[in-house]
């Protein structure tokens, strides 16, 4: 039988597994039920296509988008994998392709999206076709403490009983409640094997700054960028085509996309950002989990996400080829408001409000944090062993100073004006402003009139934000807004605890310079002709440029300039398949000519085997007439010498039963002296 680590290097073109998978894979490919947690880029998708391989049968994939499907099947299929999809967006050939290869006993993994399970002829398919796996993408879906419930996942725990096979599980993100939802809805409350896998993302640098002329922020933002991939993300339709507007006038390749959209219309912007380098995506969250695109340099949110899921989920979409990426979520009172609000005006039960406040109350802490935004955003899912260094925070440290003060002062003046009025009325009061307003109430009278003057209008702007952030304040979504304060504030306005907060809160948001390109000067010519090589190909296949080859394998190909096809199969990404299909063409750009080798060859390529392969033919050359010269002439074919570099017998009847008695004679011996010297 064929090993995993057989399967990663030949078929994934990968020599080692990321850490985490091995484990994982062993315990999908024997059976076992699995729910496994790993943070998005970490190597997901091989734990369960590997062991779809590794066993008898068809594995069905249950995925939510189709494009993120159909890019997982192209890629699949590319590197030699029979796997095909069943969705609407399917040809009629396709799908008939699809039948043909299931009915054939050929296709070895079977997308389909969870709508599918609702057709009652579902259940029936997927029984006659021999499944033996099922595997289910993103199952964070199933829960509806989640951010991207799908009521469609709720019917996967019936299939899994219905044909009696193992399930695996995985998604990159999932608080207590989520697992234990997990489960209990795809698992029936039996424990799976389940493994955590950690959520850090050390290539992502992290960083929040306060709305301060936000569209200019983004703009310098992906000015510093310009040329790589990138999304950012807005909080309402209308915003994602304004801004995707003032990027393409700064000269950058953007296009926007959000649910409103035209179905063919956002397909259309799917597959340009898929397949084109360098260009923006300006969306909402429906730009979401069908991103599967490695090369993302940078995700920008010109909004505060909904949560602190929503929030890791999405910046997750950088980076995830492992080189380094860059986060920057933008973020004022308006967007608290506004999360406040769609909380408490939904039409979810009590628990459940309180539930999504907390996990706002935890994106709002990273946002107003003082120390290390790693260390507190992986704190919220249990990880306490941090180690930074890529934050904001830890670039250069927060300027803070004590708040009590201040924030007494705030909520003194809430509190004597009845928790009826917003930040703007209250900073009048504070600053001492007379304005029309304050004199109609007579809140001139008050005793908090005039005693924050120390602090200017946009500081005390600061305060107010950052006594929303700790959760001190909130809008009354009944009184239009206006603010109350909450049971985390009585202690501070009692005198019984104190409250540090931030100076440097409300500053210009520096531009930082570009990232550092991915390769020296020196290569990057080659990088980008190896990127013009692999985009021909990939226009021409018509499929997503890193479905040919991601820009981590390129890099190393422009970085360590293999010269043979040995030396490109030692390449991270380039699997016997690839070798096969595209070796020599980007061989040629690299090295110029190059020398063709014997398919029985090129299969041994980058293995111990070829080196055997090429010293055995050596050998053979020199005996070709004999130990004489005069002999007659007498060879091995090249599958031959391929089976004796591969199988490697340790004695003369051993070689004999390879070679036969003539051949045995002539070479045998030789060809034995070759195999001991490289034992």
């Amino acid at each position: 039988m064929t090993s995993a680590a057989t399967l990663l290097r030949d078929v994934f073109g990968f020599d080692a597994f990321r850490p985490g998978q091995e484990e994982i894979v062993e315990a999908v490919s024997t059976g076992e039920n699995v729910l496994a947690i790993m943070p998005t880029g970490g190597g997901k998708s091989l734990c369960f296509q590997l062991p779809a391989l590794l066993r008898d049968g068809v594995t069905v994939v249950i995925s939510p988008l189709i494009a993120l499907m159909r890019d997982q099947v192209r890629a699949l299929q590319e590197a030699g994998v029979a796997a095909g999809a069943l969705t609407s967006g399917n040809t009629p050939e396709e799908t008939e392709a699809v039948w043909q290869a299931l009915e054939d006993g050929r296709l070895k993994l079977l997308y389909i999206a969870p709508e599918r399970l609702a057709a009652g002829s579902a259940i029936g398919m997927l029984r006659r076709i021999g499944v033996s796996l099922i595997a289910v993408d993103e199952a964070h879906c199933v829960s509806q403490w989640g951010h991207d419930f799908r009521p469609d996942y709720l019917r996967i725990g019936a299939l899994r009983r219905a044909l009696g096979v193992p399930l695996a599980a995985f998604t990159a993100t999932a608080d207590e409640e989520t697992r234990a939802e997990i489960v209990e809805k795809l698992f029936d409350g039996a424990a799976p094997r389940a493994f955590l896998r950690g959520f850090d993302r050390p290539n992502l640098h992290l960083a929040f700054g306060a709305k301060n002329n936000p569209r200019a922020q983004i703009l310098s933002f992906a000015a510093a960028r310009r040329g790589q991939s990138g999304i950012v993300y807005c909080g309402t339709r209308a915003k994602t085509e304004t801004l995707a507007k003032a990027l393409r006038d700064e000269g950058h390749a953007a296009c926007h996309y959000h649910g409103g959209m035209e179905a063919d219309d956002r397909r259309i912007t799917e597959r340009r950002f898929q397949q084109e380098d360098g260009l923006i995506v300006v969306a909402t969250v429906a730009f979401g989990m069908g991103v599967d695109k490695p090369d993302i340099r940078w995700v920008a949110h010109a909004d505060l996400p909904k949560s602190i899921e929503a929030y890791y989920q999405e910046i997750g979409r950088a980076g995830r080829d492992g080189a380094p990426a860059e986060t920057l979520t933008l973020f004022g009172p308006d967007d608290i408001r506004l999360r406040r609000s769609q909380i408490d005006e939904g039409l979810a039960p009590p628990e459940r409000r309180l539930a999504d406040h907390a996990r706002l109350n935890a994106l709002l802490g990273l946002a107003e944090a003082l120390e290390c935004r790693r260390k507190t955003l992986l704190g919220y899912f249990g990880e306490t062993d941090v180690t930074c260094g890529r934050c904001d925070l830890c670039d250069t440290p927060a300027e803070t100073f004590d708040g009590t003060t201040p924030v007494r002062m705030a909520l003194s003046a809430i509190l004597r004006t009845d928790e009826r009025f917003g930040s703007g009325h209250l900073i009048d009061i504070l600053t001492g402003t007379l304005t029309d307003k304050v004199r109609a109430r007579r809140h001139d009278e008050l005793p908090t009139f005039s005693v924050g003057t120390d602090y200017d209008r946009r500081q005390w702007q600061a305060i107010f934000r950052q006594m929303m952030g700790h959760d001190l304040i909130r809008p009354d979504p009944e009184r239009h807004g206006a603010l109350r304060f909450t049971e985390a504030a009585r202690p501070i306005l009692r005198g019984e605890a104190s409250i540090t907060l931030r100076k440097d809160t409300i500053t210009q948001a520096q531009r930082r310079p570009a990232v550092k390109t991915l390769v020296s000067d020196e290569d990057a010519p080659l990088l980008s002709a190896l990127k013009a090589k692999r985009r021909a190909l990939a226009e021409a296949a018509k499929v997503p440029a890193y479905v040919i080859f991601p820009d981590r394998t390129l890099i190393e190909m422009a970085e360590t300039r293999p010269k043979t096809l040995d030396d490109m199969a030692r390449i991270g990404g380039v699997g016997a398949k690839k070798l096969d299909r595209y070796g020599k063409t980007f061989l040629e750009v690299i090295a110029g000519e190059v020398q063709s080798l014997h398919p029985a060859r090129q299969k041994l390529a980058g293995r111990d085997a070829g080196t055997l392969y090429d010293r055995l033919l050596e050998v053979q050359a020199n005996l070709a007439r004999g130990e004489t010269g005069v002999e007659k002439p007498l060879s091995c074919s090249a599958s031959l010498l391929a089976k004796v570099a591969q199988q490697r017998p340790s004695d003369e009847r051993g070689m004999e039963r390879l070679l036969g008695e003539r051949r045995s004679e002539r070479f045998g011996a030789a060809f034995l002296d070759v195999l001991r010297e490289a034992s």
